[in-house]
This record gives C-alpha cells, sequence and structure tokens, in this order.
C-alpha cells in the first residue's frame, strides 16, 4: 500500500517526530510504500498564492508532488500537535494548498461549490495521532474536542476518506518516559491494526 505521513512539527527532536518514527518504521516491517514528509524540514510554504487560489493549479513543485501523492495514497497519517485546538500553520497550509478541488474532492456538474462535495481521494483510511498539554475532560467539555471534527468531518471526510480514528497523548510536558515510551507502543499497535501487511 501506498501510504503517506504528514508530520507537522518544528522542533526535529519533539516527540511528535518520535511518534512519526515509530509510524514509519513500522509501515516500512509490512513493506508498504512510505511517503514521508517533515512540513518543517521540507519548509514547505503554507501560503496559497491568489493566482493558485483562483486557478486550482500550483506553480510550486512541492506542492504539486504533495498533490500527487495524496492521490495516490492508499492510507493517510497524520502527526500534528495540538495548538489552540487546531493543527500548526504549515499544516493548516498544507490542507488548503494540497486537498484542491479536482484533487481531494470535486462538485457535481453544474454546482458552483454550495452542495454537496464529491470526494476523490482513494485511501478510505487514515490515522491521526496528536500531543496535548491540555486535559482530556477540559478538552471534551470546555472545548468539544475540535480536532476530531476537523479531521473527520470537515477534512477527511469532505475527501470522500470514510474511516478515520484519531488518538490524543496527554500531557505530555509532564509525562515521564515509560509514559512516552508506552504511548509509542500503542502508536506501533495502531499503525499495524489500521495497514495490516500486505
Amino acid at each position: 500500500m501506498n501510504i503517506s505521513v504528514i508530520l507537522a512539527h518544528p522542533y526535529a527532536q519533539s516527540f511528535n517526530a518520535a511518534i512519526a518514527a515509530v509510524v514509519v518504521k513500522t509501515l516500512n516491517e509490512f513493506d508498504h510504500a512510505v511517503r514521508f514528509h517533515d512540513l518543517y524540514r521540507e519548509h514547505f510554504d503554507p501560503v496559497i498564492p491568489e493566482d493558485e487560489l483562483v486557478g486550482d493549479q500550483s506553480r510550486d513543485p512541492l506542492v504539486r508532488l504533495h498533490q500527487e501523492e495524496i492521490r495516490t495514497a492508499d492510507g493517510i497519517v497524520i502527526i500534528h500537535p495540538n495548538w489552540w485546538g487546531q493543527p500548526p500553520a504549515v499544516l493548516k497550509g498544507w490542507v488548503d494548498r494540497v486537498l484542491r478541488e479536482n484533487v481531494a474532492y470535486a462538485f457535481p456538474v453544474g454546482d458552483s461549490g454550495g452542495g454537496l462535495p464529491i470526494g476523490l481521494l482513494r485511501a478510505k483510511r487514515a490515522l491521526v495521532f496528536n500531543t496535548s498539554n491540555t486535559a482530556a475532560a477540559r478538552e471534551n467539555d470546555v472545548f468539544g474536542d475540535p480536532l476530531q471534527r476537523l479531521w473527520r468531518d470537515c477534512i477527511f471526510g469532505f475527501c470522500g476518506v470514510t474511516d478515520v480514528d484519531r488518538f490524543m497523548f496527554r500531557i505530555v510536558a509532564d509525562s515521564s518516559a515509560d509514559e512516552r515510551d508506552a504511548w509509542l507502543k500503542e502508536t506501533a499497535d495502531q499503525t499495524r491494526r489500521s495497514f495490516p501487511a500486505p
């Protein structure tokens, strides 16, 4: 299977990077074709230019590479921290620039964009791994878990990815080495379950 793995965290030694490394290692053990992208290390430009917005075509070769890979992905894994109930800006920009009309979704003939989209992504399975320093009760009771709605409904559901699992590791700032090891084991286990050997 072709699996796209997208990491969005500015620190090369972050726990998010450790999660990504485990995901990639686990997928490689199962002989999947892994397309790994660390958006910060690649210097992915999240700002969508005016001509790209109105024309749906990018002149940026990195954006075009990401679009081609996401079109042909059989599975997708996203790794990022929870910042203000949202992904980092570079990942929001990745969504804006890569998951474009006629790449990730389309509208029926005659629909100018006000109706229900048709998801175009081949991948029907996605995993999202998040880290947070917000307690689960506060996240759910006060904020309503915005990342769950964002990834499951607003992004993947819109693009035709119907099987979405999301895992939140918390509270990272106060976590012990043993807790982090357990989270990395859970990451490997969930990756194996989601994308078993062919």
